[in-house]
């Protein structure tokens, strides 16, 4: 999400609810509508303790999700180029075609998977150039001590590529249920409606617009942090981008220069086979 697009939400929110809270007072009597000021701040405390403890260990689950999205993507990122490090002692022919579906894999996961994480599109499925790369693997037949090392590592290397594959699109499908949205946004409410019994004709309306828009404020701002963590490659200011995997398209494409390898891709730009 935008920076400001947040700030104008969280605006527009506290707005409405200090309206709200200045027509109720306008009725409301002195004191509030508490008889007892005390054991009504009790309530209110337990209340909000219960929502933020709800919300501070959501908080940490989108965080840490987040987090493993990150690293996934890094780890994934690095494998791949070593990976290309890899193939280069294996059977000429099988090296030279696993460097080019190796790009191809990089190139698909910038042009093609981001895009559809984006907008929660992407279903995890096998990627077309790791399939590919089985095929060309299954028919290495590797004949010298390095070879063989070669091979057996390539196969380490697989496993690890592919489980950071796995955390870099799980985050993208969003870890926080439906069913937590709705029961904290149901708590939300009904804080914001408690604190309307606490309007006091009495009080000035500058001190009953802070007491209602400082409480609505942190609310909607936590909320609006939780979306951003739930799908960290939606576009905005804390999107996760493929900066990992565009470092390392550019690592390969020097490597292929300097080894001279100038043999044609089976795939354009966006990682799609030609």
């Amino acid at each position: 999400m935008d920076i400001a697009l947040a700030f104008v939400v969280i605006a527009v929110a506290v707005a409405v609810a200090v309206a709200v809270m200045l027509v109720v007072r306008r009725r409301a009597p002195e004191g509030s509508y508490f008889s007892d000021g005390d054991r009504a701040s009790g309530v209110f405390g337990a209340l909000a303790t219960g929502f933020s403890v709800l919300l501070g260990f959501i908080v940490f689950l989108a965080f840490n999700s987040y987090d493993e999205s990150k690293t996934g993507a890094e780890t994934e990122a690095l494998v791949v180029v070593q990976q290309f490090e890899t193939a280069q002692f294996l059977p000429p022919a099988a090296g030279r075609q696993l460097s080019g579906e190796l790009i191809c894999y990089g190139r698909s996961v910038v042009g093609q998977e981001w895009p559809r994480m984006q907008t929660r599109a992407e279903t995890g499925a096998v990627n077309p150039w790791g399939f590919a790369m089985f095929k060309t693997m299954k028919g290495v037949q590797p004949t010298t001590p390095t070879e063989q090392s070669a091979y057996d590592k390539w196969l380490d290397q697989t496993s690890t590529r592919e489980e950071a594959r796995r955390d870099r699109v799980h985050a993208s499908e969003g870890v926080i249920p439906a069913t937590l949205w709705r029961v904290l946004y149901f708590i939300a409410a009904v804080i914001v409606v408690y604190m309307l019994f606490f309007a006091d004709s009495g009080e000035r309306a500058v001190t009953q617009g802070v007491l209602m828009g400082s409480v609505v404020a942190v609310m909607v701002a936590t909320l609006l942090l939780l979306s951003i963590l739930d799908n960290p490659y939606r576009p905005g200011v804390s999107e996760l981008r493929p900066v990992a995997m565009q470092q390392t398209l550019e690592l390969i494409d020097q490597a292929r220069d300097a080894l001279g390898q100038n043999n044609p891709l089976p795939c354009n730009a966006q990682g799609q086979p030609q």
